[in-house]
């Protein structure tokens, strides 16, 4: 199957589930998970439709950055992003969606100062408590997102979550419906930031139709649009 029908597919997907939820798919972007991808195969997706893509590691990120293969597009950072790599990120991408700690935080908003820019982020939350997965627990999400409005080199523009793996349909709503809650709760005692949260960044290729169904406003999709991922040594 070619891109083009992947990606045609996934909209409709979309389409589907947004309807489904009294929503409408405008509301919702699609970041193509390029992880693994070659830069030919990036550029076809932008071709065939594709405006967000998300990059998972940082050296796959500058290669990508090098050979010019997001033109065309928005580039976000949707993986564990280290305080060393930071500056190889920070002004390069438009938004980095996996932001864990108050010292990523920091170290992000001291290289944005020296760019003289602004970089927007995304809280990652770890609903489940998952010792394998970043993100932080729930209850330090306020505290972490009060930081970032101290600061004008970071923006808070939401929060993702990747749940726990899961075979069943349906099993994974609990979650991302709890994320909807926690947006809608730090939104409120946040004073300052003007209307900027927007994004709820859930869902994958195997449960992105149930996110749409609890609220998500982002998702990240990426064996559906590209299929199975080949090894790094294949690229």
């Amino acid at each position: 199957m070619t891109i083009e029908a992947r990606v045609a597919i996934v909209r409709e997907r979309i389409v589907a589930a947004a309807a489904a939820a009294g929503r409408s798919a405008e509301e919702i972007t699609l970041c193509a998970a390029t992880k693994t991808q070659s830069d030919e195969t990036i550029r076809a997706a932008i071709a065939a439709g594709i405006k967000v893509c998300g990059e998972n590691r940082v050296q796959e990120l500058s290669a990508h950055l090098r050979g010019e293969a997001y033109a065309g597009a928005q580039v976000h950072f949707i993986g564990h992003l280290q305080t060393n790599k930071v500056r190889q990120v920070v002004g390069k991408v438009d938004l980095i969606q996996s932001v864990d700690s108050a010292r990523l935080l920091e170290a992000i908003a001291k290289q944005a100062q020296a760019l003289g820019v602004t970089q927007d982020f995304l809280i990652e939350v770890n609903l489940a408590g998952e010792a394998s997965k970043g993100g932080i627990p729930p209850q330090e999400v306020l505290p972490l997102a009060a930081l970032a409005a101290e600061s004008p080199y970071v923006r808070l523009r939401g929060l993702m979550t990747i749940p726990p793996v899961s075979l069943q349909l349906g099993q994974n709503r609990a979650y991302f419906a709890n994320l909807r809650k926690l947006l809608v709760d730090i939104t409120g005692k946040i004073s300052d930031n003007h209307g900027t949260i927007k994004y709820l960044s859930m869902g994958m290729s195997g449960d992105f139709e149930d996110a749409i169904l609890e609220g998500a406003t982002l998702v990240r999709v990426g064996t559906a649009l590209f299929g199975p991922r080949p090894p790094l040594d294949a690229r």
